[in-house]
């Protein structure tokens, strides 16, 4: 199943479209790869094509560490150095193999003050990132972290939900932890809570929901 984003860099005027296809270029990465992003993202704007990369902050004194955001598939990463052109102190990680497309950010910024048909469709992802980044805040104020856990599974499975649309398959337990501001051991026993209320399953990575009813009585949240 596809998320239903609808990218500012694809569907557009005819004319429009090619230009900015004859600008894109593609990059492969693989698992674990920090360098290459951490030097270019101020020089592109990245799309990924597949697979993800996470950006995070660490504390070097304590090591704990938060994950901002998991991109995947269709996802498009520095936006706030598009906006303002200011190193953003953020860590990527690429966290499986991962292709993307990139373009030059001077071109996309060109493309925001050119075409509104662009800017218009860009503003409204960029509008979605500022929701999603408000209701993670809100969830670690109001929510426990089993409830974040179970929100995070449910949303998984919903296109609409761009920014936590598809994006547990594969991701270790420490991985999940980082998205939720916990530690994996705490993940790890509410996975198995879920398990044991046959609530969920979990093959290769990948959850299986068996009872989403359950799983919003639950926290008495609805999607």
């Amino acid at each position: 199943m596809q998320s239903t984003t609808n990218l500012p860099f694809e569907n557009l005027e005819d004319s429009l479209q090619e230009r900015i296809n004859n600008q894109a270029q593609i990059v492969k990465l693989k698992k674990g790869d920090t360098t290459y992003l951490s030097d270019n993202v101020n020089r592109y704007v990245y799309v990924v094509k597949d697979g993800k990369v996470k950006s995070y902050q660490l504390n070097l004194e304590n090591g704990k560490e938060q994950t901002l955001y998991i991109y995947s598939d269709n996802h498009i990463f520095d936006t706030v150095t598009i906006l303002d052109g200011e190193e953003h102190d953020v860590c990527y990680e690429v966290i499986e193999d991962t292709t993307l497309i990139m373009y030059p950010i001077e071109f996309v910024r060109n493309l925001l003050h050119d075409f509104p048909e662009f800017s218009q469709k860009f503003y409204l992802y960029i509008a979605k990132q500022m929701r999603y980044l408000e209701e993670t805040i809100t969830d670690i104020s109001l929510y426990s972290t089993s409830e974040r856990l179970i929100k995070l599974i449910v949303q998984d499975f919903t296109p609409n939900n761009i920014f936590r649309f598809n994006i547990l398959e594969g991701l270790s337990h420490t991985e999940t932890a980082n998205l939720l501001g916990t530690v994996r051991h705490v993940v790890e026993r509410h996975l198995r809570n879920l398990k044991k209320d046959k609530m969920i399953n979990v093959v290769d990575r990948k959850i299986q929901i068996l009872n989403a009813e359950k799983l919003l009585k639950k926290i008495n949240f609805l999607t």
